[in-house]
């Protein structure tokens, strides 16, 4: 089924359009919520809390690119989660991630006093479609779905070394980019 067909599904307040939206979605939020949570029940869980988000969501709302949206929702839901179960403990993955972009968009606070987010991700958005189609998709693995190394060398074929490398040159590009455009960084 398509996208839009699942997508009238809901504005029907179809049951159905939660059906179709797992039988094709699945595995996709199913590998961005096991990024971040690793115990089944809470992937299980957050895959769930997903579905119903998006239920909640639409109508009003028409996303126009259902999986992305899907992937955004699940993947906020699952730091929640990660966020409630760990409270004092660190999750040594996600922390590394986390590590990895501050250089590129650290002090939070600056960014904001110049920017508002969506801006921000505008910038962003250029920044990678600038990219050639390699580093960009190494890129969205490592920092929208949360990818370790070792499976985005897998998926991409190349070496764990050289994905170090590719994301190493691309947040400094990033970086650069953003102070070209008067981020302060």
């Amino acid at each position: 089924m398509t996208d839009e067909n699942i997508i009238k599904l809901y504005f029907e307040r179809s049951e159905l359009a939660i059906l179709e939206t797992d039988k094709k979605y699945s595995r996709l939020c199913n590998n961005v919520a096991e990024n971040i949570l690793k115990i089944r029940e809470d992937i299980e869980e957050c895959i769930n809390d997903t579905y119903l988000s998006v239920w909640n969501k639409i109508p009003p709302v028409k996303p126009h690119i259902f999986s992305a949206f899907l992937c955004k929702i699940t993947k906020n839901l699952a730091i929640k989660k990660y966020e409630y179960l760990t409270a004092e403990k660190r999750n040594p993955n996600l922390e590394v991630v986390l590590l990895e972009l501050e250089e590129c968009v650290s002090g939070r606070e600056s960014i904001e006093d110049h920017i508002n987010e969506k801006e921000l991700v505008i910038l962003i958005t250029n920044f990678l479609r600038q990219q050639r189609q390699r580093e960009r998709v190494v890129f969205i693995l490592r920092y929208w779905y949360l990818e370790p190394i070792h499976q985005i060398a897998k998926k991409t074929g190349c070496s764990k070394s050289n994905v170090k490398v590719i994301l190493m040159r691309t947040r400094r590009q990033l970086q650069e980019y953003l102070t070209k455009e008067g981020i302060k960084i």
